[in-house]
């Protein structure tokens, strides 16, 4: 109690400051953009702390909807669309404004207040005492030189008490990211979800989310399913995470929590879901997406969240890091994780791993690159490479990669249009098809494979891939296999047959003519192998072939030099695939779904990265030997040059596939794919639900 009557002390303090700048004056017309900035972000700390009282005062359930409506209106107002190209959250408009020199620093600093919101609804206080600190010293700064010299600080200045502000609580961040992580107790979405009246959608609000017509949709929409139809999802999601454990000989019973992971209007399937896991001695863990500085926010969500009000302010901001990333930043970073992982190593070793509801359909995003954002130095992305990796290596020490699992389903979202409804009702469908069936099918294409030298593909109808992935060599073809026969379990739905490539052998060009790859879209997307390894690359996304490049490297090869091959497979969902074509939404298919719809490809680690010395055989008790590659097989003297912490799947639709072929040693040919049919003997039923398309 002590401390939270001197948190709210510190608060009002920094609150009487703030409260006072939209008054003030400042000398010179130079200095009246500056005037303005402070205002508008005042006014915005001011809201926040409005919201507050509001919350403090256990209104939610007795406010009007309206209300609701306009206070979350409110908070999100300025980042919308229509409001962006004149908001100070916008690099380009405070660049404009305020000056090359100071513009991408300050809307940095406005969008850090901007994560205030959901801090508020959670009742965090130290977080939003911390940040309204920042306000006023960074305000204090200005006003100083100002009143006394005339003129602005310096840059270095202000940058200082950035750096200083990300460097001193990095320890608070880390405590509070590894608590929200591995510890079940005081959940706040979790809380919501067992107790909230859903029919009543002022639920939603409750969160601190930005609630659009997509979250208000899908919420009434699940309400207007029969319960059957929510167990069937709910069931088909906890039960793949069930049997993720049981085919891979993992002990649930050692585990304590689940990391769950969804999107705001999914609460009634979420609801069923948590009851499901408790029955399996689970505890939730449901954390917020993070959109402060201290907590890594990314393009890439991870937690609860809502659609994202304005996706290209997000993307302005993925290089916000740039401001303050440098060597002795990431040692401090690495210090404090380790030191909030041994203060939770025992509920560390109790995490199970996510159990994820993805969502699609949202609304095409074509992000613009704009010179005005901050941007990262060849220097800084090379060490958030190595940090990212050091990072990931610390929390294996902790959570063990052998022990864990995961599973992932995926539904559209109402913004996906009119077919909504009846795309939900097929993907509900999709999900839940007879894996016994593909299993079957996936056998008969693995005894082909396992007869392979190595594997042509070709692509067609404009596709320009011609590709040749070399394989495993069986030393034991009656007890070994070099592809795993993948049904619904972890990954939901059926059904891919997938392995490990060898590296060395493996050349080509890969070519898809669109795809969208964790929501973002990519044209005439072109990837040249040279052994295995990424050689090139380019795309017809922007205007330059640097541009195009760079799109690439951020957000493929996540900043890495190269990449490996680190997965082949062959999706059979045909089914998946015909609905899509015929509901006109095969672009807006989730990876997870997309990739069971043709050959696909992943850049990255392996699908068995930190695990290759694990066993694990198929239905038929072959084991599966290929779970290695070359780069892979480093782990024992440079585990850094082992592994690159991603794993990206790119497919080429069946339309643009003209042959996959299993190649044997001495030149035999055993087509697989032709002309986006499966033409292998025992693989016909595959082609049924593709007739509807003829």
């Amino acid at each position: 109690m002590k401390e939270r009557e001197l948190l709210l002390e510190r608060l009002e303090l920094a609150l009487l400051r703030i409260r006072e700048i939209p008054g003030e004056d400042w000398q010179g017309e130079a200095l009246q953009s500056w005037r303005e900035y402070f205002t508008v972000v005042a006014k915005f700390l001011l809201l926040i702390e409005d919201n507050r009282k509001f919350l403090e005062q256990d209104v939610l359930k007795t406010a009007t909807l309206e209300e609701l409506q306009q206070r979350n209106h409110a908070l999100y107002e300025d980042i919308l669309p229509e409001n962006y190209e004149n908001s100070f959250a916008n690099p380009a408009y405070a660049v404009k404004m305020l000056g090359e020199e100071f513009g991408a620093l300050a809307a940095f600093l406005y969008t850090e207040m901007r994560s205030l919101i959901g801090f508020t609804y959670e009742g965090r206080l130290e977080e939003l005492v911390i940040r309204m600190e920042l306000f006023s010293e960074v305000y204090a700064a200005f006003v100083y030189e100002q009143q006394e010299n005339h003129k602005l600080p310096t840059y270095a200045s202000i940058r200082e008490i950035l750096y200083w502000f990300v460097s001193d609580y990095a320890d608070v961040a880390a405590e509070e990211r590894v608590k929200e992580l591995v510890c079940p107790e005081n959940n706040f979405a979790a809380n919501i979800i067992r107790t909230a009246d859903l029919n009543d959608l002022r639920y939603l609000y409750a969160y601190g989310e930005y609630v659009g017509d997509n979250e208000l949709k899908m919420a009434e929409f699940m309400n207007s399913l029969p319960e059957e139809t929510i167990h069937t999802m709910a069931d088909t999601y906890t039960e793949g995470y069930r049997i993720g454990f049981e085919v891979t000989g993992k002990d649930l019973s050692k585990k304590a929590v689940v990391d769950v992971r969804y999107q705001l209007g999914f609460e009634r399937m979420m609801r069923r879901a948590l009851e499901n896991f408790e029955k399996m001695g689970l505890q939730p863990v449901i954390y917020r997406a993070a959109s402060s500085i201290l907590y890594n926010p990314s393009i890439y969500k991870n937690g609860f969240y809502s659609v994202s009000p304005n996706r290209q302010y997000e993307f302005d901001h993925k290089d916000d890091r740039a401001l303050f990333l440098d060597k002795m930043y990431c040692s401090r970073k690495q210090e404090v994780m380790h030191t909030a992982f041994e203060k939770y190593k025992k509920e560390a070793r109790g995490y199970a791993g996510p159990a994820v509801v993805e969502t699609f359909g949202e609304c095409d995003f074509e992000p613009v690159n704009k010179p005005e954002s901050l941007k990262m130095t060849d220097e800084q992305s090379a060490l958030l490479v190595e940090n990212r990796t050091q990072m990931g290596q610390l929390q294996r020490q902790y959570i063990i990669e052998e022990e864990r699992s995961f599973t992932i389903i995926a539904f559209p979202i109402p913004e996906v249009g009119d077919c909504f409804e009846e795309l939900f009702r097929e993907t509900i469908r999709i999900n839940t098809l007879d894996y016994k069936k593909y299993q079957r099918i996936q056998q008969t294409i693995i005894d082909a494979l396992d007869q392979a030298d190595h594997c042509e593909i070709k692509g067609g109808n404009g596709n320009r891939t011609a590709l040749t992935v070399n394989l495993w060599k069986l030393q034991d073809p009656a007890k070994e296999t070099i592809f795993e026969n993948c049904v619904a379990d972890v990954n939901i739905p059926v059904g891919e047959v997938f392995t490990s490539p060898v590296l060395e052998g493996t050349n080509g060009v890969l070519h898809v003519t669109r795809v969208f790859l964790n929501g973002l879209e990519y044209k005439d997307l072109e990837i040249t192998f040279e052994n295995g390894k990424i050689k090139d690359y380019n795309c017809a996304n922007f205007a330059t072939e640097e541009e195009n490049s760079a799109f690439i490297k951020e957000n493929i090869l996540f900043r890495h030099k190269t990449l490996p091959l680190g997965e082949f497979a062959i999706g059979t969902n045909t089914t998946a695939y015909a609905a899509a074509k015929r509901l006109g939404v095969e672009a807006k298919m989730p990876i997870l779904i997309a990739e069971k719809m043709g050959p696909h490809f992943a850049v990255g680690d392996t699908c068995y990265s930190h695990a290759e010395e694990v066993k694990v055989y198929n239905p038929d008790g072959k084991e599966i030997v290929a779970r290695d590659n070359e780069v892979a097989a480093l782990r024992s003297v440079n585990p850094s040059k082992a592994y690159f912490n991603c794993h990206t799947d790119i497919t080429i639709p069946y339309d643009e596939l003209a042959e996959l072929t299993a190649v044997k040693k001495d030149g035999g040919r055993i087509v697989i794919i032709e002309n986006g049919k499966f033409v292998l003997p025992g693989t016909e039923e595959l082609n049924e639900p593709l007739q509807e398309l003829v």
